[in-house]
C-alpha cells in the first residue's frame, strides 16, 4: 500500500472501559491519525466492535495491526479488503434556507443522492446522506453552493462480504 492510501481495520474488543481510549492511544504512539473510528456492540456477548480507517504505508499499518491484535482487551483483529467488503457513513447536514426556490433546489439534490430531509425549520433544513464517503462528499460539494451551518459525519463502519465473519470463535 502507498502513503496515503486508507486501510479498514475491524476490531472485536472486550466491552470494557479504556478499551477505545487504549486503542487510540496505540496510534497516537505510533503517529497515526485515526481518519475515523466507529464504535458499537457486537452480535457477540460483552463485546464491541471497532472499524478503523487509517491512512499510511503497508508496512506501518501491518505493524499497528500487529499491535492492537496483541492487546489484552482485544479479542480479533482483521483487516478488510477493498472490493470485499460494504462500507457506509452517515452524515447531517444542516443547511440555511433563504427562500422557496432554495429549499425546492436543495430537496431536489437530496432526492437525487437518495437522502432525506429530517428536519425542517423556517430558515434550514437537516439532510441525512447515507452512503460510501466517496457519495457523501459528493453531495457535500454540491451542496457547496449554499450555507452549510453545521456538518456531523459518523465515520465509517463496514462489514465483509459472504458468510466470513469476525467472531471470537472464527
Amino acid at each position: 500500500m502507498e502513503a496515503g492510501k486508507t486501510k479498514v481495520i475491524s476490531v472485536l474488543v472486550e466491552n470494557k472501559p479504556g478499551v477505545l481510549h487504549m486503542i487510540a492511544n496505540l496510534f497516537r504512539r505510533r503517529n497515526f491519525n485515526i481518519e475515523s473510528i466507529t464504535v458499537g456492540p457486537s452480535v457477540e456477548p460483552d463485546s464491541s466492535r471497532m472499524t478503523i480507517t487509517v491512512k499510511g504505508d503497508d508496512k506501518t499499518l501491518d505493524q499497528v495491526v500487529k499491535q492492537v491484535a496483541k492487546q489484552i482487551d482485544v479479542l480479533k483483529v482483521v483487516e478488510l479488503e477493498y472490493g470485499g467488503l460494504v462500507m457506509r457513513e452517515l452524515s447531517l447536514i444542516k443547511v440555511a434556507v433563504k427562500d422557496a426556490k432554495e429549499r425546492s433546489d436543495i430537496i431536489n439534490f437530496v432526492e437525487v443522492f437518495r437522502g432525506r430531509i429530517v428536519d425542517v425549520s423556517t430558515d434550514s433544513l437537516i439532510v441525512e446522506i447515507t452512503g460510501t464517503p466517496d457519495k457523501i462528499d459528493a453531495f457535500l460539494n454540491v451542496m457547496k453552493t449554499f450555507d452549510i451551518l453545521e456538518l456531523a459525519r459518523t465515520g465509517i463502519t463496514a462489514l465483509g462480504r459472504g458468510t466470513k465473519s469476525i467472531r471470537i470463535n472464527e
